[in-house]
């Protein structure tokens, strides 16, 4: 019998369901009672882990139970700060002195008759009278437990029986488990109407509810709470968070949310289709036969929310949650023209009150919930400016914080009141206009208008090279909160900030785009091409008394940067663009053209570019006449060209890969000898790469899923600056340049999936070859002798390298090298995915390497003697289920002097079989233990 009680009065599923200052001074959600030689090892172990994976905070003694002692003051004060207990009842339950306190705190017959005859066999009369008090007490306890419902085990399941009750859990104790949800100022009501929403069962349709409210004022904040504090009651539940963003300046972003989407309600992996409406058919057959809970944040269009949801209709049960900053738009998409439609409820935020303002101004300006002694008129003030908007709180308090004198304060709340813009883009716009440079602002406007979403690398490199000093002016805008850094590298910044930034640029010339500095919107940047309005800046000049006029042209073009993506397009209306469009723009620096077909000479190119981004292009290669001596960065993904080689003509069919190469590789000017990062993924047509002659300073080389690419050429060895080097899934790789060793700076060398369609290819130590290099020797002689299931790595690798992927190369133990002490510098090893068997002998001789990535090889066996410098090993299954976990792993032996270091994935290693980790701990089946071993 397992009884579940709650020590707190009132029932916190009622109307205070999200307050969690109501159980702040609790450490634990639930104490587990229970008689420790009755279910220890069985019910409640199994009961204990079932609640802590559900991050139920979860206390349980570890220690046993002595008959007749008193309770220990850690245990009394463990029940007192647990917010209810869940009691284990079983047989031997009432013998313990301890599960009786227990009890106290928070067929028993026979038990109570030996506890009467020790009593009565007690001569010293204090102790008789101390143990009539306890079992008077053990006797209230015992009636009020009997009195309780509780979930008999007998008959049960045990694993069927243990979910219901961590369910039950969840629901009555109602309130954000473990304190993990933060506290959201002034959302109290609104958290209480969509918990009564969410939990009302009465309607026999699917609930949509719809929060809608302007940028900043805390849409997406409320909907992740009530997510998090309500998905664990539906069979199937996912957040999609940033659509918007993710759609309008993500390659394919529409698509990846479908992919997550499907993922998270299907409970299977992505389906391997590049199409928005297959995956759409897909997910609303799920959504009509599933019930789940799905928030969909910051929707913006019907196309993304068609979509998602498809036209079919929705589960009955089901509940989707909304956020928009248009109020009209769900009820104008496809569920709503079925025969039976959703029930629609609507949420409008409309900002804090007073009070609610000032407590969040305080935490981020003072980090306190009242303003500190001497700033309370002025808070006040800032407070009633900014008008109960969260942002503009949150980013004024953060940017006042570190101004210690109330003068100052004074004079920024009087200069805020000055703009002319509305209340909120005031607030965002002082935080532009503290920055301390103009270097800054300008930077914030190209990332607002280009990068947001964007490696930071990647757009660091970009916007130095336009004379811009980001490696500074980066920190400066996080410092001011208009931007962030997330754990992937990715430049992200708040939507409203965004906007803000954007609006900045439209200022400039709020009707005549092509005026501007910047243009992002599609539909503008096509407009400004197809009618050529890249025009320089224009002066006049009259002679006196005359109607005739002169006008001249001086200057650079105002545009500094443009993106235009034709897909995003109405295609009917489009047509195609010349190149002498962009003659007149030769300030342009920044040019992003994907999937846009070009007709004329591309001599028209603006010669300052420092970024060429251009997916899908249409051509085999890459013009002779295209400017490119300033640009820093190249991006040709997804685009047909065939060889990258310089000095092609028109390589319209290569009679051979290696005569092209050499021919790219044979002239000494440098035609892009500013460019750092070259980046041809997904390039199914490319067949040779060369021309790295013209690549002096190039120091990021990708080229992933260039499927057909069959050789590089050896005068990578030019690239003395190269620090990243990613061929990955390049299937068809014949092999890795011999010179790839001389390279002193590279850092990080991608080989993924490559080589993993040639199962004879192995790998090959030069040094234990027979086979010998003369450097007279031509490089063609020389790969005619290596055998063909040696050649793709017979190469020794940069000594510089600290990250090494060799994932999914399909490399077993007889294709590694016996030596890679060339790598003296790695630190990251990759071996994922590969049919090893045992941890390849080469590891042992890396003396720097901290981690060891050995996840999904299903045939790996044992692990012996890994570097004492590991400080994480990771052998991790990406199966579904437990069930499906085939890792064949037995062993792992470290050595005496190994580190503490980081296991991932180990938790699946309770397999069937026996399991060993050497020196700390071995797991095999109880089938195989002695008894004398268990008792």
């Amino acid at each position: 019998m397992v009884v579940l009680t709650e020590l707190f009065s009132g029932s916190p599923s009622s109307s205070s369901t999200h307050n969690h200052n109501h159980n702040k001074d609790y450490r634990y959600d639930v104490f587990l009672s229970f008689r420790g030689a009755d279910t220890r090892n069985r019910f409640t172990d199994h009961l204990y882990n079932a609640l802590v994976d559900a991050d139920i905070n979860t206390f349980l003694d570890d220690e046993e139970i002595e008959t007749g002692e008193p309770l220990k003051p850690e245990l009394e004060s463990a029940i007192k700060s647990s917010r209810a207990s869940v009691i284990v009842l079983s047989k031997n339950y009432a013998f313990s002195t301890w599960c009786l306190d227990e009890l106290q705190q928070s067929s028993f017959g026979e038990a109570m008759a030996k506890h009467r005859q020790r009593m009565e066999a007690e001569t010293n009369a204090e102790k008789r009278c101390q143990w009539g008090q306890k079992m008077e007490l053990w006797k209230r306890a015992l009636t009020q437990v009997a009195d309780l419902k509780g979930k008999d085990a007998k008959d049960r399941k045990e694993s069927e029986l243990i979910e219901e009750i961590v369910t039950d859990i969840h629901r009555r104790l109602g309130v954000p488990l473990s304190n993990t949800l933060p506290h959201l100022i002034g959302m109290d009501h609104y958290i209480t109407f969509i918990s009564s929403w969410l939990t009302d069962g009465t309607s026999h349709t699917a609930n949509i509810l719809t929060i809608v409210g302007m940028g900043g004022i805390g849409k997406t904040s409320l909907a992740k709470y009530v997510f998090h504090l309500h998905s664990m009651h539906f069979q199937t539940s996912s957040f999609i968070e940033g659509i918007n963003i993710r759609c309008n300046e993500q390659f394919n972003g529409l698509l990846d949310l479908q992919r997550q989407l499907y993922r998270d309600i299907s409970k299977k992996n992505s389906l391997p289709v590049n199409d928005v409406s297959m995956y759409t058919f897909k997910i609303k057959d799920v959504l009509a036969r599933k019930m789940v809970f799905i928030v969909l944040d910051d929707i913006d269009s019907l196309e993304q929310l068609d979509a998602l949801l498809g036209n079919k209709g929705l589960h009955p049960e089901s509940k989707v949650i909304i956020t928009t900053k248009d109020a009209s738009l769900t009820e104008r998409c496809a569920l709503f023209d079925l025969r039976v439609q959703p029930k629609h409820t609507k949420v409008i935020l409309n900002g804090l009150r007073e009070s609610e303002s000032l407590e969040l101004l305080c935490i981020h300006a003072f980090k306190s919930q009242k303003p500190k002694e001497g700033y309370k008129e002025v808070s006040e003030k800032l407070v009633k400016y900014c008008e109960g908007h969260p942002l503009a709180l949150e980013v004024l308090g953060k940017s006042l914080r570190k101004r210690d004198n109330v003068d100052e304060w004074q004079y920024y709340i009087e200069g805020l009141k000055k703009e002319p813009h509305s209340r909120i883009k005031k607030a965002l716009q002082m935080s532009i206009d503290s920055l301390p440079f103009e270097n800054d602002k300008e930077l914030f406007k190209h990332i607002a208008c280009f990068f947001v979403g964007a490696d930071r690398d990647l757009a660091e490199t970009i916007l130095n090279a336009c004379d811009m000093n980001a490696r500074s002016g980066i920190p400066n805008l996080i410092d001011k909160c208009l931007l962030s850094i997330k754990p992937n590298n990715m430049l992200m910044m708040h939507q409203l900030v965004q906007e803000m930034g954007r609006d900045l640029v439209r200022e400039e010339s709020p009707h005549k785009p092509w005026k501007r500095s910047r243009l992002w919107r599609d539909e503008e940047s096509y407009k400004v091409l197809k009618q050529k309005k890249g025009k320089r800046p224009c002066s006049f000049s009259s002679y006196a008394g005359s109607n005739i006029f002169f006008f001249y042209t001086h200057g650079k073009g105002n545009i500094l940067g443009l993106s235009l993506d034709m897909r995003r397009l109405n295609k009917k209306k489009l047509h195609e663009l010349k190149t002498d469009s962009l003659r007149k723009m030769d300030n342009l620096m920044l040019l992003q053209l994907n999937y846009v077909k070009l007709n004329g000479s591309f001599q028209n190119f603006p010669e300052d570019l420092r970024w060429l981004c251009m997916h899908g292009f249409p051509l085999k290669f890459i013009p002779s006449n295209l400017p490119m001596e300033n640009l820093v960065v190249l991006n040709l993904s997804y685009s047909n060209i065939e060889s990258f080689g310089m000095h092609q003509s028109n390589p319209q069919q290569l009679e051979s890969t290696k005569k092209d190469l050499v021919e790219s590789c044979s002239n000494d000017t440098p035609l892009l000898g500013s460019l750092k990062i070259l980046d041809l993924s997904f390039c199914k047509q490319l067949l040779g790469l060369g021309g790295f002659f013209d690549l002096p300073a190039l120091e990021k080389l990708i080229v992933r899923n260039c499927t057909s690419l069959i050789e590089v050429c050896e005068s990578v060895e030019e690239c003395i600056e190269l620090v990243y080097i990613d061929l990955s899934y390049c299937y068809n790789l014949k092999k890795l340049p011999i010179s790839l060793g001389k390279l002193k700076k590279v850092k990080t060398l991608l080989l993924d999936g490559c080589n993993s369609n040639e199962s004879r290819i192995k790998m090959w130590d030069m040094k234990s070859s027979d086979i010998s290099i003369i450097s007279e020797t031509p490089l063609s002689t020389v790969m005619e002798s290596i055998p063909s299931d040696l050649k793709f790595f017979a190469t020794s690798m940069p000594s510089s390298l600290i990250i090494l992927s060799l994932a999914g190369t399909n490399l077993s133990d007889e294709s590694f090298p016996m030596d890679f002490s060339c790598l003296s510098m790695l630190k990251e090893l990759r071996l994922d995915n590969n049919p090893i068997v045992s941890m390849p002998h080469f590891v042992r001789s890396l003396p720097r390497l901290e981690k060891l990535s050995m996840e999904n090889c299903e045939r790996l066996i044992s692990i012996v003697h890994p570097p004492c410098t590991l400080r994480v090993l990771s052998i991790k299954s990406y199966s579904s289920s437990l069930t499906d976990y085939k890792n064949s792993l037995r062993k792992i032996i470290f050595d005496p002097e190994m580190s503490p270091l980081n296991l991932l994935g180990a938790s699946k290693l309770l397999s069937p079989t026996s399991f060993e980790i050497d020196g700390m701990i071995k797991i095999q089946p109880m089938a195989g233990v002695e008894k004398k071993t268990i008792t």
